[in-house]
This record gives structure tokens, C-alpha cells and sequence, in this order.
């Protein structure tokens, strides 16, 4: 396994045990103060943040998983295991965010009276924002830098904890000072449809990846770009661009001189990966099908991959 890739992988699980040991002292004080004040709604944020402790522990195990050299059952590697975790994390982030519309929903409905908060967990709500705030920071952080997507649904759930929390902090004013506990409710119910959508963009990014789709059509051209610079190298088509985790497959055709020596053709062929690996950057394979200059218009109509004039304005 290249040195950068375990060097990613020991960064990503450094960054998943910040997010776990930050969880649990939250959850810890959460359910300790809301258990000892008998604030309700504090106890409720603390499981949430317990739930948050095992989705760092489902991380740490993708990463594990990661990091797993390729074998002869997976010889592209395990990088499909972030991606998957990332899938489960958006399943997740939706099912929270479902749970707090409808309890929002049955308890503005119903009306029900919330109990008077103390001090304590005014402070711990505020505590709570605080830590969350750090670690959602520092997750988008080590995920944008690391190009995780894991590490980045991690920083939106935790993001969606501070909201949460937000909520939380509005009820207990709104019960101790104002006398207006409704409004936490209003405000969840709010929330709770922005957290779903969160979690419905994060499924339909991965989802792309899981069904080796690429909603980038700039990559495609720059490839074009890069095999143009190539000498010898003629009417890339039947390109192929899929996303393996935070790397990139490539698949596609090109025409040479028919007249050329296989070793003509083969170093042709190098040098179309080699640019192909500089312009797109981080690359897993390129596989580069040679064929005679002219052969293009002996295949059937092009069902799959792209020619540069087919790729849209």
C-alpha cells in the first residue's frame, strides 16, 4: 500500500477518535446533569450525543477496514468501506431527524407542559453547543483536507447536534424566562426538515459513487485536455471516470498510427496515463485501450463512455 494512502488512513482514524472521546464526554455530561436537574430534554440530547459515540466506533471500524491492502477478492481495495459507512451515517442523520419532527409534531399537538429547568442545564446545553462546535470543526476540517466523505457527513451530524441543541437551549429559556415552551417545538420541527435534507444530499452523492457514477463533468475535460498534450495520441473516446473513495478509475480508448511498432504504441499509452494521472490528480488505475487511427467509425454507435464532442456545453 503507498505510504500517503496509510498516512490518510492513520490521519482519518486520529480524526474519528477525537470525534468518539469528544462524544462521550459530552454524552457523559449530558446524562449526568440531565439525570440530576431532571431536565427531560437535556437527558434526550445526551443519548443523542451516546448515538454519536457509536457512530464514531461504525467509523473507526470503516477506517480499519480502509486501510486493508488489496487482495485477490478485492483487488481494487477496501476504499468502498468509507463510502458505505458515509451511506449509513446519512440513513442515520435522517432517522434523527425524522424522530425530532415527529416528536416536535405529537408534542405540539398535544401540548405537553415542560418541567423547569435549573441553571445546571442551561450551562450544560451551552457546554454542549460549545464541544460541538470544536468537533464538527475540526471533522470538516481533517474530512476536506483528507478527502473523506466520511469525516465530512460526520461534521454535518455534528453540525445537525448543534442545531439540535439550539433547540434544546430555546426550550429551556422559553420555560424558565418566557413562559413559552411552544416555540422549541416550532423550532424542531424547522430543523428537523433541514437535518433530512442534509441527509438526503449526502445519500444521493454517495449513491453516484455506489453505482460508479461521476457528477463531475469537468473531469472528463481535463482528461481530454491532458491526452491532447500527448504526441501520437488521437480521438480519445469511450472514456470512463468513476470515483473509488477519494481516488479515481479511468477507462478509455485511443487511435495511434497503425503503421507503429507495439512498443511505439505501448509508450503512447504510458504517457496518456501518466498525464491523465497529473491532470486529475489522485488516480487509482487508468486503463488505456490502443487501437489503429481510423478504427473509431468500425464500432457500433457508442453506448457507454464519452467522446469529447458529446460532453455537454
Amino acid at each position: 500500500m503507498p505510504k500517503n494512502d496509510q498516512a490518510r488512513f492513520r490521519r482519518i482514524t486520529r480524526a474519528v477518535h477525537i470525534g468518539l472521546w469528544g462524544n462521550v464526554v459530552l454524552a457523559v455530561a449530558k446524562i449526568v446533569v440531565g439525570v440530576v436537574s431532571g431536565s427531560r430534554a437535556v437527558l434526550a440530547d445526551g443519548i443523542d450525543s451516546a448515538s454519536d459515540v457509536l457512530i464514531s466506533i461504525v467509523s473507526l471500524v470503516a477506517a480499519r477496514i480502509m486501510s486493508t491492502p488489496s487482495d485477490a477478492t478485492h483487488p481494487y481495495g477496501h476504499g468502498r468501506a468509507e463510502t458505505l459507512a458515509t451511506n449509513l451515517l446519512a440513513s442515520v442523520i435522517f432517522l434523527v431527524g425524522a424522530q425530532l419532527c415527529f416528536d416536535g409534531i405529537v408534542e405540539l399537538a398535544a401540548g405537553t407542559a415542560r418541567e423547569l429547568p435549573t441553571a445546571l442545564a442551561l450551562w450544560v446545553t451551552l457546554f454542549s453547543i460549545g464541544g460541538k462546535l470544536l468537533l464538527a470543526w475540526q471533522q470538516h476540517r481533517s474530512g476536506s483536507a483528507l478527502q473523506s466523505r466520511m469525516l465530512k457527513a460526520n461534521a454535518i451530524n455534528m453540525r445537525n447536534d448543534i442545531l439540535t441543541s439550539v433547540v434544546v437551549l430555546l426550550g429551556l429559556l422559553a420555560t424558565r424566562f418566557w413562559a413559552f415552551p411552544q416555540i422549541d417545538r416550532i423550532f424542531a420541527i424547522i430543523v428537523s426538515i433541514f437535518i433530512m435534507r442534509s441527509a438526503v444530499l449526502i445519500f444521493k452523492e454517495v449513491t453516484v459513487e455506489l453505482m460508479d457514477g461521476n457528477h463531475n463533468p469537468a473531469l472528463y475535460q481535463s482528461l481530454f485536455d491532458a491526452v491532447r498534450q500527448v504526441p501520437g495520441a488521437h480521438n480519445p473516446h469511450r472514456v470512463r471516470i468513476r470515483r473509488l473513495a477519494n481516488k479515481y478509475v479511468v477507462d478509455l480508448d485511443i487511435e495511434v498510427d497503425s503503421h507503429i511498432s507495439v512498443m511505439q504504441g505501448h509508450e503512447i499509452a504510458s504517457q496518456v496515463e501518466r498525464a491523465i494521472r497529473d491532470a486529475l490528480g489522485s488516480v487509482y488505475d487508468v486503463m488505456v485501450h490502443v487501437e489503429p487511427l481510423g478504427s473509431d467509425c468500425d464500432h457500433d454507435p457508442e453506448c457507454f463512455g464519452l467522446r469529447e464532442d458529446l460532453l455537454e456545453p
